[in-house]
């Protein structure tokens, strides 16, 4: 069986100890669990997510910057053959591990991503759109093409991940950029809906936290679909549109969004070529 690395990266989210009670209690155990922490995580969560480990292979490594950077600095650090992406927010029944990494192991694809149930009822609008659009991305798009994937539950040939890197002009979509660019080096992702983790979305909890991820999002994916020359091709796709009222606010912010990316992704294009 191939070495296995599973990665949270963290910042100051009290979740966390949950995400590592659920590793603890896989049946096919990783051989590491690597917790990229920011330099805003108390120290104090992290004792309480060692207490969690129950004798789980824990290192704690700092990174400055965000849970993007965390997860591009690190990847020096991996020695296992495979890495693994679970979410501080997401906790993962006894079965998903092996489930996650067998098509990873046995040759299959390079990498491979399954999806997310919600934690818990919703309690705001904010978090049931949250679970609708999230439903609708497994159910509907990633079916369709690999790249539509997060990053959240997902497991990687290393070596592969290494040689990719991740671009850090493109916080917030640097999965779909990372994923298009495996695809275009030969690489074959699988879907994997077996592999599931529960997502808890407790923290969606007011309109301008909700707008403000929603806006890096898209300014973000806007971004990746110009460097990856995806853009015209995205404009022109037909989507079953999730039925809750902020889609229309969501449909408000894409042109907004689409005009901030351009400008963005102009000045960082100039920047490289001077």
């Amino acid at each position: 069986m191939a070495t296995v690395c599973v990665e949270i990266a963290v910042r100051d989210d009290p979740r966390l100890p949950h995400a590592l009670a659920s590793l603890a209690a896989q049946t096919r155990r990783p051989d590491r669990v690597l917790i990229a922490a920011s330099p805003a995580t108390p120290e104090e969560l992290l004792a309480a997510t060692r207490a969690q480990g129950s004798g789980l292979p824990i290192d704690v490594a700092r990174y400055p910057g965000g849970v993007v950077d965390a997860r591009a600095a690190s990847l020096e650090q991996i020695r296992e053959e495979i890495l693994v992406f679970l979410d501080s927010d997401e906790r993962a029944p006894p079965e998903w591990l092996g489930r996650l990494v067998a098509p990873v192991e046995d040759g299959r694809a390079t990498f491979s991503a399954g999806p997310t149930r919600p934690a818990r009822a919703p309690t705001t609008p904010y978090e049931r759109y949250s679970d609708l659009l999230e439903a609708s991305i497994y159910d509907n798009l990633v079916p369709r093409r690999i790249t539509y994937v997060p990053l959240q539950n997902s497991a990687w040939r290393a070596a592969d991940l290494r040689a990719l890197g991740f671009d850090p002009r493109i916080p917030y979509a640097e999965d779909h950029d990372l994923e298009v660019r495996a695809e275009r080096a030969g690489g074959r992702g699988l879907f994997v809906p077996e592999a599931w983790v529960y997502h808890d979305k407790s923290d969606e909890t007011s309109f301008a936290r909700w707008a403000r991820k929603r806006y890096r999002y898209l300014v973000a994916m806007a971004m990746s679909l110009m460097k990856n020359g995806e853009l015209r091709g995205r404009l022109g796709e037909t989507r079953r549109p999730v039925r809750h009222p902020l889609r229309y606010v969501e449909a408000l912010l894409k042109p907004i969004a689409l005009v901030h990316a351009t400008i963005r992704w102009r000045r960082l294009r100039g920047r490289a070529a001077t």
